[in-house]
């Protein structure tokens, strides 16, 4: 008798669960039904003006009228991103709250910060990637070198004496550098700036250090104004907008084809049938070749995620990738 009243509980438990279930699958299928009915913020970890709050007001637009409410950027920086990171991460994960993560803020910082209060790869939800944003290799304009070989011949007749710039160590441009270091041997003296690519970006042009990497977007103008030289960029194949000027891969460095990528992710937690909501809406604003001109016009690829879990692999792709360079070259905050 005892033997089936524990079975007649457990089969009740059993019900009981699997109703809430069922109630908890519903409740979340009329959430995405009638998601969103108020506007619904997109963190930006930055400053405005950078790569990541370009592709952040890129969007804006397009995914608001799909989704028939506001989408508002909300720009968050300092602490290299991890401000903003960390207020995605611990807003409620309804859909109201997205985050702009960049290669930075989710797959660099982790391995740079080891007092983060908060792991990107667990607290956040991938959603899509939005862009690609590759890397150029700058020097000022009267630097005696116009190439990339011949800048790795001047920088080794002159060991220790060459300044390159980063907009800090938690920064792909930082890692770039120090896999390119790696690859051709070199010795240079690192100058860190903080506020983003803009100010190192600025030093460069006003000649007060030697040369970076630094994304497209944040050097474009220059370059086609012959303000800076540009000896390289990241991209596997050369780009259609600067089609004079070869790729590290092409030149043999094949570990630096590299990008700044941006993506849209949600505080974990986030029901299933939102994520899939503003996931199809960001890949439908990224296939508008408006949309995709206007990327491109600046350095910047629309991309998007065929998946919120091909985005999850590529981000574990990218971090491990980083944390490679970051372990074997001992960069650390600055």
């Amino acid at each position: 008798m005892a033997s089936r009243q524990r079975i007649g509980t457990a089969i009740t438990a059993a019900l009981g669960g699997a109703t809430l279930l069922l109630l908890g699958a519903l409740a979340s299928a009329q959430d995405a039904g009638t998601y969103p009915t108020r506007p619904v913020m997109m963190i930006v970890p930055f400053a405005p003006g950078g790569a990541s709050d370009f592709v952040a007001r890129t969007i804006q637009a397009g995914v608001s009228q799909i989704l028939g409410q506001q989408i508002v950027v909300d720009n968050r920086p300092g602490a290299a991103g991890i401000i903003g990171t960390e207020v995605a991460a611990r807003a409620a994960p309804d859909g109201y709250t997205t985050f702009l993560g960049n290669v930075g803020t989710l797959s660099i910082n982790p391995g740079v910060y080891s007092n983060m209060r908060i792991s990107p790869d667990k607290d956040l939800a991938p959603v899509s990637i939005c862009a690609d944003t590759p890397s150029i290799l700058i020097t000022r304009l009267d630097f005696p070198a116009s190439s990339v070989g011949e800048l790795i011949a001047y920088v080794k007749a002159n060991q220790g004496k060459v300044t390159f710039a980063t907009p800090g160590s938690s920064t792909l441009n930082r890692l770039e550098m120090e896999v390119f270091r790696k690859d051709a041997g070199l010795d240079m003296v690192h100058v860190p700036y903080k506020g983003g690519a803009g100010p190192a970006v600025t030093d460069v042009l006003g000649g007060h250090v030697d040369l970076m990497f630094t994304t497209i977007s944040s050097a474009m103008e220059f370059v086609k104004g012959n303000k800076v030289k540009a000896l390289a960029v990241t991209t596997r194949e050369r780009m259609a907008e600067l089609p004079d000027i070869p790729t590290m891969h092409e030149l043999g460095y094949t570990n630096l084809v590299t990008s700044s990528w941006q993506g849209v992710l949600v505080p974990s937690g986030t029901p299933r049938p939102i994520v899939e909501k503003l996931h199809a809406a960001i890949v439908q604003v990224l296939a508008d070749p408006a949309i995709q001109a206007r990327m491109r016009n600046v350095g910047a690829i629309a991309v998007a995620s065929k998946s919120p879990e091909e985005f999850r692999a590529y981000m574990d792709t990218e971090t491990a990738k980083w944390t490679r360079v970051i372990e074997e070259s001992g960069v650390r905050a600055d």
